[in-house]
Order: C-alpha cells, then structure tokens, then sequence
C-alpha cells in the first residue's frame, strides 16, 4: 500500500513541516521500549479489526471499537512515538478495507496534493456533487463511510458551515451593503444555506482560496452574483500583494488547524487591519480530544493542529490591534473552537 505524503507548500506558509514540529514542541524523547509498547498494542488493535472485518461482523461495531482503541493509543503515547505508529498504521493490509470508503480514501490519497481539500469537504457535506463516488462505493465502503460521515469532526464540519452562513446573514440582515471575505474559502458550500446571497442582501463576498481548482468551481458557481473568487493563500495576504479593500466580517474557517501559532497570530492581526470599524473576525480550529484525532491522523492521513480555549486565547493575547469585544466559543458538539474578535 503506497503510502501518500502530506503536500502542502512555502507559498501559503502551511507546510506539512511546521504542523509537526507543532506537535513535537514539548514532547519526551523517542525510546525504543516506548516504541516497542506502541508498535505492539497497535498490531493487536489493527489485527482485531482485520479479523473483524474478514468475519462480516457489523461494520458500525468495528469502525466505533477501532476509533476508541486508536484513540486511546494517541492519548498515552508521545507525539514521537505516535507520528511512527501512524505511518505503521497506513501500512498495514486493514486499509484494503477502510479505504473502501470514499471519504477515507479521498483524505489518505490526496488527489490535490493537500490535506482538508475543498472536494473532501464535499464528502462531509454529502454534496451532491460526490453523489456519483458515493454510489459506485462497495457495499462495505459505504457502511464504513455511513460511520465517517457521522462522526463528530464530521458534524462540526457541517454544523461550522451553517455557523458561517448564519454570520453572514445576520451581518447582511443589518448592512445591506456589507463586504465578506471568506479565506482558504474552498467550494464556498456555505454560500448555498444563505439567504443574503440569494435575495442579494451583499455587497460583495470574496472567496480566496490558493487552490485553483478550488477558485474556478466557486467562479462557476456564482457567475453574476455577488461572489468574487480570488487566487490568493496566507502569504499573499500578509504580503500585501493583493488590494482586496476592507470588509464587514473577514473568516477563516478551515485554516487555522495547519497554522503554527506565530503565522496565526500574523494572519489575525492582519485580517483585523482589513476590517472596518466595527468589523468582525472570525477563525476555527479543530479542538482538542474529539475523540476522532487517532482515525483521522493515521487511515485519513489528515494531520491538523489541534487546540484548546487556551491555545486560542493565548493566539489573541499576542495581537497588537485594539479589540472593542472578543468571544472564544465551541459549537454545539464541541468539535470545532470558535474566536469571534470585533475592531
């Protein structure tokens, strides 16, 4: 089984590099009896699973032991010793069956080079533009991916695109003549649950994403509309090299998990000297312990930087910009964190 490689590049400032050398920040070294521990509790988990799955047991039991147990493997080990077992994990022959699932297979293969794809979302979002891929999915393929898409990154990543919509309305509710930028904006799904865009309650809502496949599927869509799809990545924005204007609220929602904290802090104080007064920001992250991270890490082969309030209050305790009002929120399962900062 060809192991695929995270690919993301020095253009945008999110490299695969830097989201592990966030993990590795405060950790033990390496020893070989940790590694030993590690290697055989994980031959075992993915042993019984393999057995599991060779003897038709149930398929939503399989997938729920397997994600507690890899879950419960993260937790107790070093972020050394796991990054090691997750590449053992991507080896073993249990991924002839988990790969069965479009959603799975599309994260761990990588078709644009990149974790978190705008096209992967689509999986999550049961798009219908996926609909195809779902349907020619095995019979096994589709029971795992009836697990995936109901887990809770899953339900945060659906539950964080009707958030943003909502934003966005309330803001156009107020201000028929807002500004909107949505960064790392991937497929825009959000745009397709408000009622702004639809009664044209918007100035302009610009959607920059470094993907260019990414921009073009957004410029299609919302040809004469109020949309505007931009090429542009983290570097380009910190770099000045585009004149977007300002805007009523600025949000990142799918960015942050890649972001080391010192680009991250960058970005917000960048994203805050955008905003009129009165503005808004908004960022999400992935939050810690959602009890997913060791099935997304090892078979999704979706690495993130995952955090916690205090990792996002110590991000907005390093901005310069003055703030008239902040607020640091989960959603309603907890899986995503949401900072809400006003200029």
């Amino acid at each position: 089984m060809k192991q695929f490689q995270t690919a993301l590049d020095g253009y945008s400032l999110v490299t695969a590099q830097s989201i592990s050398e966030h993990t590795r920040s405060s950790v033990n070294n390496l020893t070989t009896e940790q590694l030993k521990e590690g290697e055989a509790e994980l031959a075992l988990i993915l042993s019984l699973t393999q057995q599991a799955f060779e003897a038709n047991s149930p398929v939503q039991g399989i997938m729920k032991t397997l994600t507690e147990r890899l879950q419960a493997l993260r937790n107790k080990s070093t972020p050394v010793v796991w990054e090691r077992l997750a590449s053992l994990a991507q080896t073993h022959p249990v991924t002839s069956f988990l790969l069965q699932d479009p959603l799975t297979r599309w994260s761990f293969e990588k078709p644009r080079g990149y974790s978190g794809d705008a096209y992967l979302l689509d999986f999550i979002y049961e798009h219908p533009t996926v609909a195809a891929q779902v349907k020619e999915a095995s019979a096994l393929g589709a029971e795992v991916y009836d697990f995936t898409r109901r887990a809770a990154s899953a339900v945060a990543v659906r539950e964080r695109r009707d958030i943003l919509a909502a934003h966005v309305d309330e803001l156009a509710a107020a201000n028929s003549d807002a500004e909107v930028l949505a960064i790392a904006a991937g497929h825009l799904r959000e745009a397709e649950l408000s009622h702004a865009l639809r009664s044209e309650r918007l100035k302009r809502w610009v959607a920059l994403d470094q993907d260019p496949i990414s921009v073009g599927t957004v410029s299609s869509n919302y040809h004469g509309s109020r949309v505007e799809a931009i090429n542009g990545s983290v570097r380009t924005i910190l770099g000045r090299a585009q004149k977007l204007g300002t805007f009523d609220f600025i949000y990142a929602a799918g960015l942050y998990d890649y972001l080391a904290e010192n680009v991250a802090v960058k970005l917000t104080e960048r994203c805050l000297q955008m905003l009129k007064p009165g503005g808004k920001f908004l960022l999400a992250n992935f939050a810690k312990d959602i009890g997913v991270e060791g099935y997304m890490e090892t078979f999704m082969n979706w690495p993130l930087i995952w955090r916690t309030e205090r990792d996002i209050l110590a991000i907005i305790d390093k901005l310069k910009h003055p703030l008239a009002d902040s607020s640091v929120t989960r959603g309603e399962n907890g899986g995503v964190i949401y900072a809400v900062l006003t200029v």
